[in-house]
């Protein structure tokens, strides 16, 4: 399942820095953040609960760039 969340994040690397995070949380297949759009499309694994993840993946975020967000 593909899902996509609006997020706010002030420059390209910081979105690279979250595109990473979320990439490297358990239950994401794939993460893709476009920085132009401020867009953060996620593929999750087939059994995971999209819900929880994304909780993960915004604490993940949030240690690698404490002022970003992710709009669930």
């Amino acid at each position: 399942m593909k899902k996509t969340y609006k997020i706010d994040v002030d420059c390209a690397n910081c979105a690279n820095k979250m595109e990473e995070a979320a990439r490297n949380t358990n239950g994401v297949k794939d993460a893709v953040v476009n920085f132009m759009t401020l867009k953060m499309k996620v593929e999750f694994e087939d059994d995971a609960d999209k819900d929880k993840v994304m909780q993960e993946v915004l604490k993940n975020c949030k240690k690698v760039e404490s002022d970003c967000e992710i709009y669930l």
